[in-house]
């Protein structure tokens, strides 16, 4: 079964409501996503203020929104209309200034080596054609520029947790049917062959993976799916960290070349 990418052109706040499953990523995904990338450009020596930062798939601007924060020039890009709708008006109700655009990941519209950073968070696991965007990417990139992602790989335990454990099984599933799909799952292997063929050097990879025990977070999962609990606040209690274990979710970056 393919991925249901229709599932971001729903109507009405997906990405912010706390009563929405996609909500948890803002709490309990990305503080780890920010440590891990800002720990990347500290070390090579790129703050991101006054920077131009691309977010590939950015939905409804929960990670561009950060780097807002941060003081970058961001540019959001997403195919879904509905979700680009909501990132605008979240971003001006929070006085934030981000230009948001509507396009995929295979054709950018973002003008050649005009980025210095390139961020694609959860959603390298959702296209058709990974080496097209992998090649887009690296071409939107000025020489020197960083690209930052996050991605799922494929692996037996991937598969138990992302698409058993939380879409298939009744009494654990709270994620919307067929948001993901195991057979688009990326080894790093295979990430990492994919941007060597388009100039972009891999420079390492994390795990991320939650915060809390495993019993912990199978409890918590069980008062999100009753009811007892919102979206958001599962994410605030099940904090995701940076880890050594790229079993299910890893995060890395790479460089582009001259």
């Amino acid at each position: 079964m393919p991925v249901d990418n229709e599932i971001y052109n729903r109507p009405g706040d997906i990405w912010w409501d706390e009563s929405q499953p996609l909500s948890a990523i803002r709490t309990a995904i990305n503080p780890a996503r920010i440590e891990y990338f800002t720990r990347v450009l500290r070390k090579l020596e790129i703050d991101p203020a006054g920077r131009t930062v691309v977010d590939i798939g950015c939905g409804g601007g929960l990670f561009a929104e950060d780097w807002a924060r941060m003081g970058a020039h961001v540019i959001g890009v997403d195919p879904s209309g509905s979700s680009l709708d909501t990132a605008r008006r979240h971003a001006a109700a929070a006085g934030l200034n981000i230009d948001y655009r509507q396009g995929s990941g295979e054709t950018l519209p973002v003008e050649e080596g005009s980025v210095d950073i390139a961020c694609c968070v959860d959603v390298l696991e959702h296209v058709n054609e990974l080496d097209t965007v992998i090649a887009e990417t690296a071409r939107v990139l000025r020489s020197g520029g960083v690209y930052l992602f996050d991605t799922i790989n494929r692996t037996r335990l991937s598969k138990f947790v992302m698409i058993k454990l939380l879409q298939d099984w009744h009494f654990t599933a709270w994620m919307p049917p067929n948001l993901h799909a195991w057979e688009q799952f990326i080894t790093p292997e295979e990430l990492r062959d994919a941007m060597n063929r388009h100039r972009l050097s891999a420079g390492g990879f994390v795990g991320i993976g939650p915060g809390v025990k495993p019993l912990t977070l199978i409890r918590l999962t069980r008062q999100l799916r009753k009811g007892r609990i919102s979206h958001g606040e599962f994410g605030d209690r099940a904090r995701f960290v940076v880890t050594r274990d790229l079993r299910v979710a890893y995060a890395g970056y790479s460089t582009k070349s001259a």
